[in-house]
């Protein structure tokens, strides 16, 4: 997947998305970042590319020129990728928007600067309009690189264990479940048994419930909105588990009377 990110401070994107995943994903070949500082298309000597707002406010405006010629000179003739522009004022990033964006094989994003982009700009090749939260920033490239992440670990390739993609929080509307590692104990902390026994059925299931315990939680809002989706399921399922343990009961039982 190829990303063009379009930004005043093209450095610090390459700096924060060569590391860690990202970084052996771009050197594999797997991910393509293209950060293009938008200063080289201004036609001002002195490499500006922002002036004083019509109708006067505090703050400057980046103009459209160069944003928009950066746009059209990274951009292959004949295509049309979608444009996302980082703003506070933007549709709330999500897991769901990030399979969306995903799927795409070209991707620019925008960063804004200052007070932000003249309008014209963004009308003329904006797509998408994203926030990461509803807080402000300095400039979109931490937002950027946020969305980049997290696009990315849904790449094929990017990940080295694919599976995990699928099962990490909010991949079927539910936080994640509780994870253990060695050792066994810890300052007196068992990892639970269900996780050593090696029947996957039942870790599923262990897993399946501490994600729902954890949703109502923590997220309350994404409990009820997935058991608006899933509640009969659910009850079809602790309705089998009950039935499941009633008769583990009564074969205990009568292996009693046996006994006496």
């Amino acid at each position: 997947m190829k990303f063009h990110v379009l930004t005043l401070f093209p450095q610090m994107i390459m700096d924060g998305l060569n590391t860690s995943i990202t970084g052996r994903a771009i050197k594999s070949g797997v991910l393509s970042v293209n950060a293009v500082d938008i200063r080289d298309y201004t036609h001002d000597k002195h490499l500006k590319v922002d002036d004083y707002p019509y109708g006067g406010g505090a703050g400057m405006v980046m103009q459209p020129g160069p944003v928009v010629e950066c746009y059209e000179d990274i951009v292959t003739k004949g295509t049309k990728p979608r444009v996302v522009y980082m703003t506070p004022q933007g549709e709330t990033f999500s897991q769901a928007k990030a399979k969306e964006l995903a799927s795409e094989e070209e991707l620019v994003i925008l960063c804004g600067h200052y007070e932000g982009i003249d309008e014209r700009a963004l009308e003329e090749i904006v797509t998408d309009y994203i926030s990461i939260g509803d807080y402000v920033l300095t400039g979109g490239e931490l937002a950027a690189m946020v969305v980049i992440d997290s696009i990315s670990r849904l790449v094929p390739g990017v990940l080295n264990n694919d599976v995990s993609a699928e099962t990490e929080s909010f991949s079927d509307g539910l936080l994640e479940y509780p994870q253990y590692t060695r050792p066994v104990e810890f300052r007196g902390k068992r990892v639970p048994d269900v996780l050593l026994s090696g029947n996957h059925a039942k870790i599923d299931e262990w897993r399946h419930e501490r994600s729902l315990e954890r949703t109502l939680k923590f997220r309350p809002d994404l409990y009820e909105e997935y058991m608006k989706e899933h509640g009969q399921e659910e009850e079809k399922r602790l309705l089998k588990k009950q039935r499941k343990l009633e008769r583990a009961k009564r074969r205990e039982q009568r292996e009693k009377k046996r006994q006496s």
